[in-house]
Formats: C-alpha cells, sequence, structure tokens
C-alpha cells in the first residue's frame, strides 16, 4: 500500500438538501482511495478523480480535524450549521479502512462531532468501528448515532472474490449485533448486489434473513453501476477470472449507459425481488422516521418522508406525486407551518399529499408511510 499526506483545504461537504438515503446533510472524506479494494467500487472511476492505483494507493488529509475544526466553529459563519447529521460514508474511501489504526482521523472527527453536538451516520464495510464504540455511545446519547454496514450479500465465499480487502459479512453481522445490543441504532446497505451472483432470490432471502435476525433497523437497497472505463474494466476482468459463463448476460444489461446504470427491466426486477422480501420479513426499506424526526427542522422533515414515500410506492408499482413535492418543500423559504392552510399552492402538493403533509407536521410522521415502510 503506498500512502500519500497531503493538507486539504476544505473538508465538510454541505448537501443542497437533507439525503433521503442516508439521511446526511454534511459528509466527508477523510482518506481518497481505499485499501478495501472491493471489486465493484465506483470510486475507481474516472469521474471521482482518486489519485494514483485504485485498491492500493491512499491519500491521508493529515490536517483534516483542523480544518474540521474551523468550518465547525460557528462564530466563523455568519449563518451557523444546522445541527444535523453529519455522514461519515465515505464516497471515495471508507472512514474505517486499514490506514485508520494509524492516523486516527475518524476517531478525532467523531470526538469533535459530539463536543460540537452532532449527531453521525456511519457507514463502512470495517469492524475496526468497534475501536471507537465509547465514543459512538456518547454521540447516541446525546443526540443519535446510527452505524451501518454495506454487502453485496451475507455469502462470505462470493465477499472474499469480490470485497478481498474487508471482514466476511459474518463478522460484519456481528460487530452490528455488538452495536445495537449497546442501543445504537444499525442498518445494512445492501448496495450494490451483483448481477446473477448475489441478486438472485436465493442469495437475497438469505441476506434479508440474517439482517432481520442481527435486529436491524433498516436495509437500503440498489443495484450495481458498472461506468465505462477503469471501474468497468476492473470488475468484467475479475468477472472473466472467476464467472465467465456471465459475460453474455452483463453485456446485455449494461449497454454503455453514461451513468452505468443496466436497463431499466434489470432493475425493475431485483426491486421487485428484494420488495417481496423485505416485507416477507418486516424490515423497513428506509431510514425510520424515529431515528430522525426530532432532529429535522419541518419542511426537510417533510421533504424526506415524502421522498421515502416517493420511492417506496414505485416499488409497489403506484403512482407518486411525492417526489415532486418533495423537491418543492425542499426549495421553500419559509416554514410549512406558517402556510399550513395553504399547502396546496406549492407545486406537486394536491390533496392526498396535503392530507399527508399536515398529518407529518402534527405528529412527525404519516400513517400510510410507516404502513408502506415495513
Amino acid at each position: 500500500m503506498r500512502v500519500k499526506e497531503i493538507k486539504a483545504k476544505s473538508i465538510l461537504r454541505k448537501a443542497k438538501k437533507v439525503d433521503s438515503w442516508f439521511l446526511i446533510s454534511y459528509g466527508m472524506n477523510l482518506y481518497r482511495g481505499c485499501a478495501h479494494n472491493c471489486v465493484y467500487c465506483d470510486g475507481r472511476s474516472e469521474g471521482y478523480y482518486v489519485d494514483g492505483e485504485f485498491g492500493h494507493e491512499v491519500t491521508v488529509k493529515i490536517n483534516a480535524l483542523d480544518i474540521l475544526k474551523s468550518e465547525l466553529d460557528p462564530t466563523r459563519k455568519k449563518l451557523p450549521l444546522k445541527h444535523y447529521f453529519v455522514g461519515l460514508v465515505g464516497g471515495v474511501g471508507d472512514s474505517y479502512q486499514p490506514l485508520e489504526k494509524k492516523y486516527k482521523l475518524t476517531r478525532r472527527a467523531l470526538e469533535l462531532f459530539h463536543e460540537k453536538k452532532f449527531p453521525v451516520h456511519i457507514l463502512t464495510k470495517s469492524t475496526l468501528v468497534e475501536r471507537d464504540i465509547d465514543i459512538i455511545k456518547k454521540i447516541n446519547k446525546q443526540n443519535r448515532a446510527i452505524v451501518s454496514f454495506s454487502f453485496s450479500s451475507a455469502n462470505d465465499e462470493i465477499s472474499s472474490v469480490f470485497e478481498p480487502g474487508v471482514p466476511t459479512p459474518t463478522e460484519r453481522l456481528k460487530t452490528l449485533s455488538k452495536f445495537k445490543k449497546e442501543g445504537i441504532a444499525c442498518g445494512m446497505y445492501l448496495m450494490p448486489v451483483i448481477p446473477f451472483i448475489t441478486d438472485t432470490p436465493e442469495v437475497m432471502e438469505n441476506t434479508i434473513k440474517k439482517a432481520k435476525e442481527t435486529e436491524l433497523d433498516f436495509i437500503v437497497f440498489a443495484g450495481m453501476t458498472l461506468k465505462e472505463g477503469r471501474q468497468k474494466e476492473y470488475f468484467m476482468e475479475t468477472l472473466r477470472r472467476n464467472f465467465p459463463y456471465l459475460l453474455p448476460q452483463y453485456e446485455n444489461i449494461y449497454l454503455k449507459n453514461k451513468w452505468g446504470e443496466t436497463t431499466k427491466e434489470y432493475y425493475e426486477s431485483i426491486n421487485k425481488t428484494f420488495n417481496l422480501l423485505s416485507k416477507k420479513y418486516k424490515i423497513p426499506r428506509r431510514i425510520p422516521a424515529y431515528l430522525y424526526k426530532d432532529i429535522l427542522e419541518e419542511n426537510d422533515l417533510a421533504a424526506v418522508i415524502l421522498e421515502q414515500l416517493d420511492y417506496l410506492a414505485k416499488l409497489e408499482e403506484k403512482p407518486s406525486p411525492y417526489g415532486y413535492a418533495a423537491y418543492s418543500i425542499s426549495k421553500l423559504k419559509e416554514p410549512l407551518s406558517k402556510i399550513k392552510e395553504n399547502l396546496r399552492s406549492i407545486k406537486g402538493v394536491g390533496k392526498v399529499t396535503e392530507s399527508i403533509i399536515k398529518e407529518i407536521l402534527q405528529t412527525g410522521s404519516s400513517r400510510y408511510y410507516e404502513n408502506l415502510l415495513k
């Protein structure tokens, strides 16, 4: 592993709106590049501009904590940051990859978030997160912490091929169980499932069943993208060595889409399978509102729930106006409660959506949303 130390100019990334998949408003990459070297990782694609050979070279932002302290300082901003979830989700590098043992940037960032009273959502593949269970418990008690792990399946043998640098799924589930026993909310990001390998009903059911047995609070699901260039070439070489008979099937579903997406029909198929299995085991398919309704302000809360409703309704193949309504609400400058009697003036808000918004303002959730979530 080659390590490059740099001094960053900025660390915290502020999202334009709360991300309804991860519930985060702020994100960061303390490391660029990732020693986990997962075969399917889209961080390898050219669009992320990660220097060096992905999986074998990692850049460390050695001044990250000094920059972060400055960025979180409310006296340095005209509008102080809202105390919403900060995401340690590693867009181009896992925050708990092996170098974290030496540099402890993630540990020190968590200590800072506790000091500044920010809730956190950690998404990792590494059981090294157990090292920080003490500070994560403090954050959870003070505000809230969510610990999630990403999986392509719960199959250890398959994982050894496609996720060579990380603990097995069995070990990851054991770590999640430890956090659950400490009263910390935990989730599974079943993403990406690997076409024709971990997306089969049998493999997916085994994974979801184990998530249920671990008493996870939610599962978030997605298929795999393969962007043309380094990402697709690296993945296809691994496929050629281990599953050569699947090559024609991949050519049939990956048609050089700009974003690396498959055909619409393939995604619809695996979403149907996931929908049926998640309902069978009664596990929420998005982060439930009880984990964030006391943290988000009313407009953001309504927008997140409506975005999640949009996803859930489409899983059920039902028409959905909720996505457009969520977008419109995210652009509002005034609180929804001030225009409670005039909600229909918001683009995308009809009679049904209006009643859902009013229920969210009153209770922090929606019965229709809660029923679809199950």
